[in-house]
């Protein structure tokens, strides 16, 4: 496995990989923010069976952190990270510091409307716009024929397929199911910050999640009884604060109309939540496919 600190290092990597393809082989990607754990581990998985290489990027980007949040603080483990990455077989790594990153500090915003919006763009103002960025420098660098992300972030995901659908980035985006403990709990890199509590408490999340699914199985709903059940639910857990519940349509996330049952919908539907436990702030959705729209997708 090749390690590359530096954008000419990894330029150089890429344009031997372009060299030596075959007809038909492709280069794969996986950007994370390191501190590894199996759900980054399915995508590398992913992408080493899909493509003849597979480049994988480890960098705590903090163009996509407010002023009051935790880039400081964001775990990180290289020689961990770096263990994980080679046993699943990923053929290079791109480890850069912030400094090779970002020289000056960049005046160029990616900036994609409408999906950015909701969800975490409202609460997290400027996240989005950090990510586009960072998306964007790492496919140009990389050059991948796909990039695998996971659906835990199902709003990063419509931002990224926007984005490369609106820039024409020769680049498929592959989504990757939610990876989750045996309790339910989605991975994440931040449920290091748990205390045993919070950690017992925050399998609420799935479970809420679950609960809407049933009742949306049983017939028909709107959205906001959908919405209420779900708060209702985490509301049990006592140090569970809500950031939002929301139901929107996938990938658009727009609102449906309010009086609509939701079999009735004309797209899927994201079922998504964040909640902090205490400090550290989770989040976690649902993919909703309405009985008419399941059929044609």
């Amino acid at each position: 496995m090749i390690l590359c600190r530096t954008i000419p290092e990894l330029k150089a990597a890429v344009a031997k990989w372009k060299r030596e393809l075959a007809e038909g082989e492709t280069i794969g990607f996986v950007p994370t923010m390191g501190y590894l754990h199996e759900g980054h581990a399915s995508l590398m998985r992913r992408s080493v069976a899909d493509n003849r290489f597979t480049a994988v990027s480890i960098f705590v980007n903090p163009m996509q952190f407010g002023p009051n949040e935790d880039f400081d603080k964001y775990p990180r483990n290289e020689e961990r990270d770096l263990a994980i990455a080679g046993e699943q077989g990923v053929d290079l790594v791109f480890l850069p510091s912030v400094e090779e990153m970002y020289p000056k500090r960049p005046l160029t915003k990616v900036l994609v409307s409408g999906v950015t919006e909701r969800l975490c763009g409202a609460s997290r103002p400027g996240h989005f716009d950090g990510v586009g960025l960072v998306v964007s420098k790492l496919f140009h660098l990389v050059q991948p024929d796909r990039a695998y992300f996971g659906m835990k972030d199902a709003q990063q995901v419509a931002v990224i397929k926007q984005m490369t659908e609106d820039l024409n980035f020769p680049v498929e985006i592959v989504p990757c199911p939610t990876v989750r403990e045996p309790d339910g709990l989605a991975l994440s890199s931040r449920n290091v910050y748990l205390t045993p509590e919070q950690r017992r408490q925050a399998v609420v999340l799935s479970q809420a999640l679950q609960l809407a699914a049933d009742r949306m199985d049983e017939g028909a709903v709107t959205p906001a009884e959908l919405t209420e059940l779900v708060k209702a639910k985490i509301g049990e857990a006592d140090e569970a604060a809500i950031d939002y519940v929301e139901l929107l349509t996938y990938p658009r996330l727009e609102q449906p109309e309010a009086d609509v049952n939701v079999h009735e919908a004309n797209a899927p539907l994201l079922l998504a939540v964040a909640v902090k436990f205490g400090s550290t702030r989770l989040i976690d959705n649902r993919l909703l496919q309405p009985s008419e729209v399941h059929a044609h997708v």
